[in-house]
C-alpha cells in the first residue's frame, strides 16, 4: 500500500509510475464524502488554520475518518469568500466559514446531504442562493487549466497529484520524445512567457539548448514582487509538482542537469510546500539522478530572496543566486547564452513552467485553440482593489477586461463608477473605462500604453485620483531601484518629485510636458525593465486623465478629492441635523457640537484632513471641496 507521499522503492519506469498511479485511484472512492479545505495564505489569513483543526478534531471526535475524507488544499481563487469549503462529490460551495460552524456542516451536509443556506454564496446580481461551486458568478468565465488542480490536490501528498495524472507528461517525454521534439511542440504552442515579457518559450529553450558550454541551468522564477500580485505564490503553495514537472521537462529539452527555484522568503508557505514536493519527487525517482530509469539527471534547490523587486528581472535574479547585489546588467548580454555563473542560463517563471506538462499532455494544437492568435492559451490575473469578487482568476486570452471586472469581479463596490484598472504591476499602465472592451492580451494591452505583466489587475472607482495613483506607483519604483543606472536612479526620482509637487499644490506650467520628456528619456536609456517601463503608470494617466493633471497644477484642486493640500472639508447646514457622529469620530476636536438638530461647525485651522468625518456621515452633510 502506498502511504501519503512514501515510494516504497524509487520508480525505475515508466511502467511502475502507471502502476503505482493505477494503485493509487484503486484505493479511493469517488463516491466518498471528502471536505476539501482551502489552506492558502488567503484563506489561512482569515482563521482558515482553525477552521482546519475543527473539522479534524470533530471528525475525529464522531469517529468517521474512515467514511469522511479531509483534504487540505491550494487556492482555489475566490479569496474575498474565505475561508473556503467545498463538500464533494456533490461540490457544495460554503464561503466565510467559521469555527462555530463545522459541527453543523459535518452533522447536516456530510452525512445528511442537507444544505446549509445562510453559509451559500448570494450572487449580487440576481440575490439568489447559490449551492454548487461551478453555478457561482465568479467561476463562471473562467478556464482553470492551471489553477483548477489546486482545489483537488492536498499540495503536500505526492500521491494526490499522481491521482490525477501527475509526471504522465514528464514520461511521455523521456521515453518518447527527443529533446528537440519537446522543444518543437513548445514551440508550436506559442506559449509566451508568463512572467511579464511575453518572450516565445520554446525560442527561448532553443537558444539556450544551442548555446556554448556542457554545464547549464535552470531557474523558476518566483520572485514575484509586485503590489497586489500572488499568482506564483498561489500557484507555487498549490500545486508545486506541477513546477517541478514542467521544470524537469524544460531541464531534459534544453539539456541541464541543475536547476534552482528562486521564490522570495515572504512566501514562507510556498518555500515550505515547494521543499516537501522537492522531497517527495526524489523519493519516488521523479527527481534527481536517473529519472525512472531514464538516464537523465536533474537536481532541483530552493533559493530564498530577500523582497528586492529587481530580483524579478533576469539578470538580477541570477546576480543575487551568485551571492552578489541584486543588479541588472546590459541586455545585449543575453543570460540563455552568459547567465548564471556565466553559463547559459534558462529562466521562466513559475506559471510558464506550469504550462508546459498540459501541452505535452494535451498537444500543441489543442493549446493553440484558446487565446488569440498571437496570445495562445490562459492567464491567471490576481484581481484586486475597488472590486467586489476580488481574489486569483485565471481567464482565456483574448476575454475582456470588461468581463474580468464585471462579470467575474461582480463591478464595483457600494455603487460607485469604474475609472480605471492597473494592468501589468507598478510598471504597467492605468487603461480608462473607455477601454474596457479591450481584449486582454499581451498585444492588445501594450498597444493601449499597458502591459501584461505577471499577472497584476488592480480596478479603482471614482474616489481614486489619477495623479495620486502615478505618485504611488513611481514611489515603489524609486525605493525598488537597484541604483546602478543613472537614468533609472535619479530620473525616476525626478519624477516623482515633480509628481510629489503637483499632488501638494506646487505643479506648475509645463510639469505635464516635463514628465513626458524624462519618460522618454528613461525608457530610451535604462539598463533593464525596470526602468524601461516605470514611466507607464505616468503616461497612461497623463493619456488618459490629462484633465485631471491640469485641475492640480492650473486650478490647484484634485476633482477626486484624495489629495489633501488641494482639498478641503465643508459642513452642509442644510443636511446637517446634528447628530454628533462626525464630532465623535474626529481625532482633533475639529468639530464643534453646537445643539441638537443644529449644524455642526467645523474648525479649517484644526481639520488635518483625515476624511473620518466624511466617512461616518450617513446624510451627505459633509462634502469635499
Amino acid at each position: 500500500m502506498v502511504g501519503k507521499g512514501q515510494a516504497l522503492n524509487r520508480l525505475s519506469s515508466p511502467d511502475e509510475l502507471e502502476g503505482i498511479r493505477k494503485s493509487i485511484i484503486k484505493q479511493r472512492d469517488p463516491n466518498k464524502p471528502c471536505i476539501t479545505i482551502c489552506g492558502g495564505t488567503g484563506c489561512l489569513a482569515l482563521r482558515g488554520e482553525s477552521v482546519i483543526a475543527a473539522f479534524k478534531q470533530k471528525i475525529k471526535r464522531q469517529g468517521v475518518e474512515t467514511k469522511v475524507d479531509v483534504r487540505i488544499t491550494g487556492c482555489p481563487g475566490f479569496c474575498e469568500r474565505g475561508p473556503l469549503v467545498v463538500i464533494k462529490p456533490q461540490n457544495i460551495f460554503y464561503q466565510r466559514i467559521r469555527v462555530e460552524d463545522v459541527p453543523e456542516i459535518i452533522s447536516e451536509t456530510v452525512l445528511r446531504d442537507n444544505i446549509i443556506d445562510r453559509l451559500l454564496y448570494t450572487d449580487p446580481n440576481t440575490g439568489q442562493k447559490v449551492i454548487y461551486e461551478h453555478e457561482v458568478s465568479f467561476y463562471k468565465k473562467q478556464k482553470r487549466l492551471i489553477i483548477g488542480n489546486n482545489e483537488l490536490i492536498d499540495p503536500t501528498i505526492i500521491d494526490d497529484y499522481l491521482a490525477v495524472g501527475g509526471y504522465a507528461a514528464l514520461s511521455k517525454v523521456l521515453f518518447r520524445m527527443s529533446p528537440e521534439e519537446v522543444i518543437e511542440e513548445v514551440k508550436k504552442s506559442s506559449l509566451r512567457g508568463r512572467g511579464g515579457g511575453g518572450f516565445p518559450t520554446g525560442i527561448k529553450w532553443e537558444t539556450c539548448r544551442k548555446a556554448r558550454g556542457d554545464i547549464k541551468y535552470l531557474i523558476c522564477n518566483c520572485d514575484e514582487g509586485d503590489p497586489g500580485a500572488f499568482m506564483d505564490r498561489s500557484l507555487m503553495e498549490g500545486n508545486p509538482h506541477s513546477v517541478l514537472e514542467g521544470m524537469i521537462i524544460g531541464a531534459y529539452a534544453i539539456g541541464c542537469h541543475e536547476g534552482y527555484i528562486y521564490v522570495r522568503n515572504e512566501y514562507p508557505l510556498a518555500v515550505k510546500n515547494a521543499g516537501i514536493a522537492i522531497r517527495q519527487a526524489e523519493e519516488y525517482g521523479l527527481l534527481g539522478k536517473d529519472i525512472l530509469g531514464s538516464g537523465f539527471d536533474f537536481s532541483i534547490r530552493i533559493s530564498r530572496g530577500g523582497g528586492a523587486f529587481v530580483c524579478g528581472e533576469s539578470s538580477a535574479l541570477m546576480a543575487s543566486l551568485e551571492g552578489k547585489p541584486g543588479e541588472a546588467r546590459a541586455k545585449y548580454v543575453h543570460t540563455v547564452e552568459r547567465g548564471l555563473w556565466d553559463k547559459p542560463t534558462n529562466l521562466n517563471n513559475v506559471e510558464t513552467w506550469a504550462n508546459v506538462p498540459l501541452i505535452i499532455n494535451q498537444g500543441a494544437d489543442w493549446y493553440t485553440k484558446i487565446g488569440t492568435p498571437n496570445s495562445k492559451g490562459t492567464k491567471i490575473f490576481s484581481l484586486v482593489g475597488k472590486v467586489n469578487n476580488t481574489g486569483l482568476v485565471e481567464v482565456p486570452m483574448g476575454i475582456t477586461l470588461r468581463e474580468v471586472i464585471f462579470d467575474i469581479g461582480g463591478g464595483i463596490p457600494g455603487g460607485k463608477e469604474f475609472k480605471a484598472v492597473q494592468t501589468g504591476g507598478p510598471s504597467g499602465g492605468v487603461i480608462p473605462e473607455s477601454l474596457l472592451d479591450l481584449p486582454v492580451d499581451f498585444d492588445e494591452l501594450t498597444k493601449a500604453g499597458s502591459m501584461m505583466g505577471s499577472g497584476g489587475m488592480i480596478v479603482m472607482d471614482e474616489n481614486n485620483c489619477m495623479v495620486d495613483i502615478a505618485k504611488y506607483f513611481l514611489t515603489f519604483l524609486e525605493e525598488e531601484s537597484c541604483g546602478k543606472c543613472v537614468p533609472c536612479r535619479e530620473g525616476v526620482k525626478r519624477m516623482r518629485e515633480i509628481l510629489t509637487d503637483i499632488t501638494e499644490g506646487r505643479g506648475k506650467d509645463g510639469d505635464i510636458e516635463l514628465l513626458e520628456r524624462l519618460s522618454a528619456v528613461i525608457i530610451d536609456s535604462s539598463l533593464c525593465a525596470l526602468g524601461g517601463t516605470a514611466p507607464n503608470p505616468v503616461l497612461t494617466t497623463i493619456g488618459y486623465f490629462r484633465d485631471e493633471y491640469e485641475a492640480h497644477i492650473r486650478d490647484k484642486r484634485c476633482p477626486a478629492g484624495v489629495c489633501k493640500a488641494l482639498i478641503s472639508y465643508h459642513i452642509v447646514d442644510e443636511k446637517c441635523p446634528g447628530c454628533r457622529l462626525c464630532e465623535k469620530a474626529c481625532p482633533t476636536r475639529a468639530i464643534t457640537f453646537v445643539e441638537k438638530r443644529k449644524p455642526v461647525i467645523l474648525d479649517q485651522e484644526k481639520c488635518i484632513k483625515c476624511g473620518i468625518c466624511y466617512d461616518v456621515c450617513n446624510l451627505d452633510a459633509i462634502t469635499v471641496k
